[in-house]
């Protein structure tokens, strides 16, 4: 019954339901298919669309196949599906996803050391929108440690965390960090005279 179906159509038709990205190697499953000939197949379409100009495209995101907006028409698909009310990541949400993105697993302690503010509702927050999960609990503490999400590199368009920007173009240089570091110093011992 499946061999009957055309493999393009049949791919294109579980790709417009999936909720998340998925592998070529699933869809061979589900569609009864060679791996290689449905991974050719979703090269295949992902080509088609780029080369018409769709307003969709096909991506391969977080280890798996899924359906976008194309990033021309995003701006037409936000004002359609959210009619000028765009639920954006505070600042201190955007910081503190960076924290754990760079160094997870990580738990809440040290996010809210590395930020120098507490972060417990923001990691809720983080949570809830399913960008942020636990992923166990540290052998010292007991405290619970945090990672990034499937739904996170989707969202940002990795494939993988190994994807993400290098840090060192964004940090100060050492010798401005020695000399904020001096300063600070020479501020707290005048404080500590002082009492």
């Amino acid at each position: 019954m499946l061999a009957g179906i055309p493999l393009k159509a049949a791919l294109e038709a579980v790709l417009m339901v999936v909720d998340e990205p998925t592998t070529a190697a699933r869809l061979a499953e589900l569609l009864e298919r060679p791996r290689k000939l449905v991974a050719a197949a979703l090269a295949e379409l992902a080509q088609e669309y780029d080369d018409q100009q769709r307003g969709f495209e096909l991506r391969f995101v977080a280890g798996g196949w899924r359906f976008y907006t194309r990033a021309v028409c995003a701006p037409v698909v936000d004002r359609f599906v959210l009619d000028g009310q765009q639920a954006r990541l505070t600042q201190a949400a955007l910081e503190t996803l960076a924290v754990i993105a760079y160094r997870q697993p990580v738990s809440r302690s040290r996010v809210s050391a590395v930020r120098g503010v507490n972060c417990d509702g923001v990691m809720r927050t983080l949570v809830q929108r399913g960008l942020v999960e636990e992923s166990g609990t540290e052998p010292e503490t007991g405290a619970y440690l945090y990672r990034t999400t499937h739904y996170f590199l989707e969202r940002m368009g990795l494939r993988g965390l190994d994807e993400l920007p290098e840090l060192a173009p964004f940090l100060p240089e050492a010798d401005d960090v020695e000399a904020d570091s001096q300063e600070g110093s020479a501020i707290a011992d005048a404080v500590a005279a002082a009492d």
